[in-house]
């Protein structure tokens, strides 16, 4: 006989950290944007650093004609880490966000759950702090000038971690559509920094010493030419982000230094896929760690080829993960079924129903 009375509450190892939209954004207000940013810049580089700890493959993608899906998952031998993430050009015109995503960390010993969050926020924070991290090696010392060609949701965030990490105070924003640039600007309006609307990227890019990239068309795309980028510029290039999708045109990357997450990677989604495979390249984490050169002279065109690798969400989750005991901005979410006896699921489903069956009495 089952006992009516027994009432197969939850224990805590049924419960894992929850991070919702409301909870990501109260976060990220309570510590600040730009604190957030560095902070996870920080766990980023930290993660870059022991490279050689970490599985690293390319992402795995479900492509439509639409836009991708895409599973992005690592492991430093103790915590495995996955970020689910979408990109739909399209889904702007729908009223829908181009990028949603969600992340989980797991202890690699047991495969428990130790976190479940957003990361449509926290991509934009992470993708803009890989940015300006990158930059602190590549850009011209005391740059102060950024063009940001393509002003959707990232670029404010771009936006504000130049200007925190690497010292920009002018932005020139340039969008085929002007009220991307004007809400951009309306954004930005207390950010200290001075942001002037431009009407072609010829004007955007004039006098910038930083030239930031990230429109959003799937397709391949010249949004700047070999002719309109001069000497001892640094270019993020971050739009070109999968198969059939790029921004520069290939006379660029063949006078530039190129910089990538995982080449494995990059060659098939960056501006790479326009060059032969053997192009020869440079890891970031090679250059973070000192094994080989960043900027090395004043006239040359370093190129950040971003195209979003696995270690800089599994680093952001850390330290999304490591936030949360001061803030407490995340719910405990009835996730996991933790029977008094682990060999006895069934009979906790047969015990809850028993209390059920007992309370509709």
């Amino acid at each position: 006989m089952i006992a009516a009375n027994h009432n197969p509450k939850p224990s805590e190892l049924a419960f894992v950290p929850f991070v919702s939209v409301d909870d990501m954004m109260r976060n990220i207000r309570t510590i600040g944007v730009e604190k957030a940013i560095v902070g996870i810049a920080e766990y980023i580089e930290q993660d870059f650093l022991r490279w050689e700890s970490f599985d690293k493959k390319p992402r795995i993608p479900a492509h439509a004609p639409q836009g991708v899906i895409e599973l992005m998952p690592t492991s430093d031998g103790e915590t495995f880490g996955f970020k689910y993430v979408n990109g739909h050009p399209q889904n702007v015109r729908e009223g829908l966000q181009t990028v949603t995503g969600f992340g989980v960390l797991s202890e690699l010993s047991t495969g428990y759950p130790v976190l479940f969050t957003e990361m449509t926020i926290l991509t934009a924070l992470r993708t803009a702090a890989t940015s300006a991290l990158a930059a602190k090696y590549l850009a011209p010392a005391g740059s102060t000038t950024m063009a940001i060609i393509g002003n959707g949701a990232q670029s404010d965030f771009q936006s504000l971690a130049f200007k925190e990490m690497l010292g920009i105070t002018e932005v020139r924003a340039y969008d085929i559509d002007p009220e991307a640039s004007i809400r951009l600007a309306r954004n930005l309006a207390d950010s200290g920094l001075n942001v002037t609307i431009c009407k072609t990227p010829e004007d955007a890019i004039e006098g910038a010493q930083v030239v930031t990239t990230v429109t959003a068309d799937k397709k391949y795309a010249t949004i700047l030419t070999d002719n309109m980028v001069g000497s001892g510029v640094h270019i993020n290039a971050i739009g070109g982000d999968c198969p059939g999708k790029t921004e520069l045109h290939k006379d660029i990357l063949l006078r530039s230094d190129i910089f990538v997450e995982l080449p494995e990677q990059t060659r098939i989604e960056g501006e790479l896929q326009q060059l032969p495979e053997d192009h020869p390249v440079t890891e970031l984490w090679q250059v973070y760690a000192g094994k080989a050169p960043g900027r090395t002279s004043d006239d040359q065109i370093t190129l950040f080829d971003s195209v979003g690798f696995a270690i800089e969400d599994f680093a952001a989750l850390r330290y999304i993960r490591d936030l949360l005991p001061r803030t407490g901005h995340f719910e405990k979410l009835d996730l996991l079924a933790d029977p008094d006896d682990p060999r006895d699921l069934y009979g906790m489903v047969l015990r809850s129903g028993a209390v059920d069956d007992n309370q509709a009495a």
